[in-house]
């Protein structure tokens, strides 16, 4: 990549959504919002190389997508109003009225994260909005063709306006309402690039848009917890495969490869975090982030934000989680009992993590051979294949 190439790339990860939150609140048009930044970014592509890149890269591609979209305006004779307004629209901004929220990227954002559209929507159209990604790319992690993901984008862009979906940030009780759909629509956007078989742009994109979110609500506690969750899961990421690419557990994972940058955020993050699903999630990460070796874990600690997440919501992944960690803490006969508990009415039957803990558990109890074929099971349950390796691996260390 060249210079110009990538200072292009850095430049439009950061002025893309601006531009198009910008051009979508001055003409109402989603594509044209769009179609214009685009077209900004290709501007670039041609003429930085030849011309340099300019001192203000953002300010650029801003008046380039305006100067577009103007021309584009013009040609369809829409009405002056726009116009007047696109030729004040400049870099930086101009300031909002007052008591406003000042960042059209947060409008764009919960515009996208509307509950009118289903929840795979949200994310979808999230990644390619806001984060800028090709649809090729979303459309591969979800499992789609191009194509039909472009249908899809499309389709719910139609629903935002059928729907008269106000371009607005909720206020007072609305947007105590709706911003847990927006910390929603992230935590999914980052655990589809955490998972074992995801894209890590996934998640680089998911702390991008929570960071943003946190800089512009600092008064929002759960916008800060879901920010320390993905910094102290993210810490990890360098360390959580061997050589040869097979996962790794926390106990095996190389800790000098942690990112302590990272975990430092993190853990300062939870003073303004308060105590919600996502912040007592992030507690439980710091737990381990902070830890110098797995034995120095504290356990006690971990099952005991657990048991805040229950009555917070005791949904059967936080029953299960906390059964693991009562394991620890307290032995496994605990854990399996409290596992049996989540268990009840099948809700987790056949699922991999559960068979997983139930497993571990139970080689920590004594019954290797149970645990080395419940090891199995979750294995043959699982459709990641590095997992599945990983799960092997040990049915393979406890039958020793």
């Amino acid at each position: 990549m060249t210079d110009a190439a990538g200072a292009v790339a850095a430049a439009g990860a950061e002025a893309y959504p601006r531009i198009v939150a910008a051009l979508i609140r001055v003409t109402g048009d989603w594509t044209l919002a769009e179609d214009c930044a685009q077209e900004a970014l290709a501007a670039a592509l041609e003429r930085w190389p030849r011309d340099g890149v300019p001192g203000n890269p953002g300010g650029w591609l801003m008046t380039t997508a305006r100067n577009r979209a103007v021309d584009v305006l013009r040609r369809a004779a829409v009405e002056r109003r726009k116009l007047r307004e696109l030729a004040l629209l400049t870099d930086p901004e101009p300031a909002p009225p007052e008591g406003d929220v000042v960042d059209d990227r947060l409008r764009l954002i919960f515009t996208c994260c509307h509950p009118a559209l289903a929840l795979p929507d949200r994310v979808a159209l999230t990644l390619r909005t806001i984060a800028g990604v090709p649809t090729a790319d979303i459309a591969r992690a979800f499992l789609v063709s191009e194509s039909a993901m472009t249908r899809r984008l499309t389709r719910a862009k139609t629903r935002i306006a059928a729907a008269g979906v106000p371009y607005r940030v909720p206020t007072g009780s609305a947007l105590v309402e709706r911003l847990p759909g927006v910390l929603a629509v992230l935590y999914l956007l980052f655990t589809r690039g955490y998972d074992a078989d995801g894209e890590p742009a996934f998640a680089a994109e998911a702390i991008r848009l929570a960071r943003l979110l946190h800089e512009l609500l600092p008064q929002e506690p759960e916008a800060a917890g879901l920010l320390a969750l993905f910094l102290l899961h993210h810490s990890r990421r360098a360390a959580r495969r061997d050589p040869a690419g097979d996962l790794l557990t926390l106990d095996e994972q190389d800790r000098s490869r942690w990112d302590r940058v990272g975990i430092v955020e993190g853990v300062a993050l939870l003073d303004r975090a308060g105590h919600g699903p996502y912040a007592l999630q992030a507690r439980v990460a710091a737990c381990h982030a902070t830890a110098r070796t797995a034995a120095d874990t504290d356990w006690p600690a971990i099952a005991g934000w657990y048991d805040h997440l229950v009555r917070l919501g005791p949904t059967p992944v936080v029953r299960l989680n906390r059964a693991v960690a009562h394991g620890y803490a307290y032995g496994p006969a605990a854990g399996l009992a409290l596992l049996a508990e989540a268990r009840a009415g099948g809700v987790l039957d056949n699922y991999p993590p559960a068979l997983a803990a139930e497993a571990e558990l139970t080689a920590r109890h004594g019954d290797r051979d149970r645990a080395a074929a419940l090891f199995r099971a979750a294995a043959d349950a699982v459709r990641s294949e590095p997992e599945q390796r990983a799960l092997l691996r040990r049915a393979a260390d406890v039958s020793r």
